[in-house]
């Protein structure tokens, strides 16, 4: 358990491992909470975790679980001491944006903030983590007759806050982004507000915070998905899956499943493998600033 560093990435693990015991064993959360003697929403806020499970009722759980090897128990027991810490509260934690914010986005935003590595694949926009103000405000302000000037506000604020807490850690994070080319030539914002957004993402890529490739419009690929989506590692582990985290339309989503990521993750490679070189898809960024910059 010694690559463990935080409450979240130990609440994760926990909470996995006891929804693939359970299921491993073909139990449902209510045969659970009946053996156990729970509530029915104790089972289902440990696996969500919404709530930490207490050393004295992880035992008996672990033995309802057949998990008997002292190493196993000891590494659950101590990630689950570590899940129950106090931690500072986090900004995302205050009510506005528990208010405005999906479950799914808060979770997205946790996860970021602890994250080892970043794979970020985007067919329409710069990803939020690296949008510059004024880019974030063009793109979030489409949506204003959709879903509100005050929870336009609120989403600015948190894209500019993840914005702050990722670049402050810049060297404890690898940052992959592959982006199609037509990320490149939508200029949001106009001229001068895409090129200054460009002009950021050109800087962190030559000083080696972000890998950054283009899916060119000419290369003869198949599309995985028509959203946008981010891969996030929590630990160095190989005992922990990566999480995905994709917007579709008007909604949102976490996903978990081992098989999903893992599908994904290959495919993710797999596009790298074809997309423009990190030194060619940057020169390209430099001539579409030049574009840019004699429209503005």
């Amino acid at each position: 358990m010694a690559e463990v560093v935080s409450p979240t990435v130990a609440r994760r693990r926990v909470r996995l491992a006891l929804r693939e015991a359970r299921e491993a064993h073909g139990l449902t959360q209510q045969q659970v909470a009946e053996e156990m003697e729970w509530s029915l929403s104790k089972v289902i806020r440990i696996e969500n975790g919404d709530v930490t499970i207490a050393p004295n009722d992880l035992r008996p759980l672990l033995s309802m679980y057949g998990i008997k090897d002292r190493e196993r128990v000891s590494d659950l027991l101590t990630a689950a001491k570590i899940a129950r810490t106090r931690q500072r509260q986090a900004w995302y934690q205050a009510p506005e944006f528990r208010e405005w914010l999906s479950d799914a986005t808060l979770r997205h935003i946790e996860y970021e903030a602890e994250a080892v590595a970043l794979r970020s694949y985007s067919i329409y926009y710069i990803p939020g983590f690296l949008q510059t103000p004024q880019y974030a405000a063009a793109l979030t302000g489409k949506f204003r007759g959709d879903i509100g000037e005050e929870r336009i506000r609120t989403l600015l604020k948190a894209r500019q806050l993840r914005h702050e807490t990722l670049f402050a850690r810049l060297s404890q994070v690898e940052i992959v982004l592959l982006l199609e080319e037509s990320v490149f030539m939508r200029p949001i914002g106009g001229a001068e507000v895409f090129a200054e957004q460009l002009r950021q993402l050109k800087a962190v890529a030559e000083q080696g915070h972000v890998l950054l490739r283009m899916l060119p419009f000419d290369l003869d690929y198949s599309i995985p998905t028509t959203n946008s989506y981010d891969l996030l590692l929590l630990s160095g582990s190989a005992a922990d899956s990566e999480i995905m985290y994709r917007e579709n339309g008007f909604t949102d989503e976490v996903l978990e499943d081992r098989t999903i990521t893992q599908r994904y993750r290959d495919r993710f490679e797999e596009l790298w493998s074809q997309s423009t070189s990190e030194s060619d898809t940057i020169g390209f960024v430099d001539e579409r600033i030049k574009e840019l910059e004699t429209q503005s």
